[in-house]
């Protein structure tokens, strides 16, 4: 449900910009909000979420879909955690669904999916380790790579129940805005991918705002 936010950026607390194929690995207390805006549109958000003071307790995919009763994620949209515990809420959407089941790329799906000499290209969970390894004080391993979000990514079912990567239907500027329900930590990969539409063959940057 597409859905305007009402908080001023000039408000914020923290800004950054995220460059294609970098990840943000950032804390956010409870009663914060996020928001992740698609600079120049097309743009594929992979994003992770674990409780910030028990990371074995994380974003689960599975509960949030049971919950809701619907495969998309919009406003009110409540992301429930491996605990069955409400994570974050998503108060505000001016894109209108995000995907929760393609997953994110890797080099090894890149192979099965397009070609043997994909292997080699930079890929979400290439981030997510780079992200694991420069920062080992949260405690984060590989093993904690589970479910995530693609934010402004469009992943259409199919009739016959599969899944299909189209044409994005994010534009620039589109954000999604989130409010945490406990403390969380945040892992995004803004994604490299250059072999479907998801980012529209061309990947770019995103802006993330905290208030």
């Amino acid at each position: 449900m597409l859905t305007e936010s009402a908080r001023n950026p000039a408000d914020a607390v923290y800004h950054a910009t995220v460059k294609a194929g970098d990840y943000w690995l950032y804390n956010i207390t409870e009663g914060q909000t996020l928001r992740i805006t698609d600079l120049e549109g097309n743009q594929a958000a992979d994003t992770l979420f674990f409780n910030a003071d028990d990371i074995a307790e994380r974003y689960s995919m599975s509960d949030t879909v049971r919950s809701q009763g619907n495969v998309f994620l919009t406003t009110g949209t409540v992301l429930r955690s491996n605990d069955d515990r409400p994570m974050l809420e998503i108060v505000a959407d001016t894109c209108g669904r995000h995907d929760t089941l393609g997953g994110a790329c890797a080099t090894e799906s890149n192979t099965v999916r397009y070609d043997l000499e994909k292997r080699h290209m930079h890929a979400c969970r290439d981030s997510w380790m780079l992200a694991i390894a420069e920062h080992p004080q949260f405690g984060l391993t590989r093993r904690d790579i589970t479910h995530n979000i693609n934010f402004f990514m469009n992943v259409p079912v199919t009739q016959d129940g599969g899944l299909c990567f189209a044409d994005g239907i994010s534009a620039p500027g589109k954000y999604v805005e989130l409010v945490a329900k406990m403390n969380v930590l945040v892992l995004i990969s803004n994604c490299p991918q250059l072999n479907n539409p998801c980012n529209g063959y061309n990947p770019t940057p995103i802006a993330v705002t905290v208030w």
